[in-house]
């Protein structure tokens, strides 16, 4: 992907949204000391150049009931079954993220079960049936110690 300039205002403008994506542009126009109407151009403009991919509500998977969260690495037997592995994963709801990566495995997938059976239900009756899978390692996550957005201060960003 190409880099893309952005000023001191685009990053402050990312900043606000996000930290909050619902925050009203000229809420942010008043923080930034420029109009309503230049925040809408340059939220446009950022997501023309794909900094800006969309906004979404975030919802608390504990609080639905899936208590177990749980992170599964995949192994392929055959390559060319990786996209056709991916397409079946997308199927499965409990999956909800993947990612092709290096190591011992081809594929990392995040998945939100409600227990250990609904966990070992997805597994065998699901994920295990899929072509291509030859091999499983499942790691339950016991505490999510953190999670936050890319970094977007001076130092660090550099679009």
């Amino acid at each position: 992907m190409a880099k893309f300039p952005i000023d001191a205002i685009d990053k402050k403008i990312l900043s606000h949204l996000i930290k909050n994506a619902r925050m009203p542009f000229l809420e942010i126009a008043r923080e930034c000391g420029i109009s309503g109407a230049a925040i809408y151009q340059r939220v446009k403009k950022l997501e023309e150049a794909g900094i800006i991919s969309g906004s979404r509500l975030e919802v608390d998977p504990q609080a639905l009931g899936y208590t177990l969260c749980a992170f599964i690495g995949i192994q392929i037997s055959d390559p060319s079954l990786h996209f056709v592995a991916v397409e079946a994963l997308k199927e499965i709801p409990e999956v909800v993220e993947c990612h092709f990566i290096t190591g011992k495995y081809n594929i990392l997938i995040k998945i939100h079960c409600f227990d250990n059976e609904h966990l070992m239900h997805t597994i065998f009756d699901n994920i295990l049936k899929i072509k291509g899978i030859s091999q499983t390692e499942t790691y339950m996550s016991l505490f999510k110690a953190f999670e936050r957005e890319v970094n977007i201060d001076d130092e660090v960003m550099d679009i």
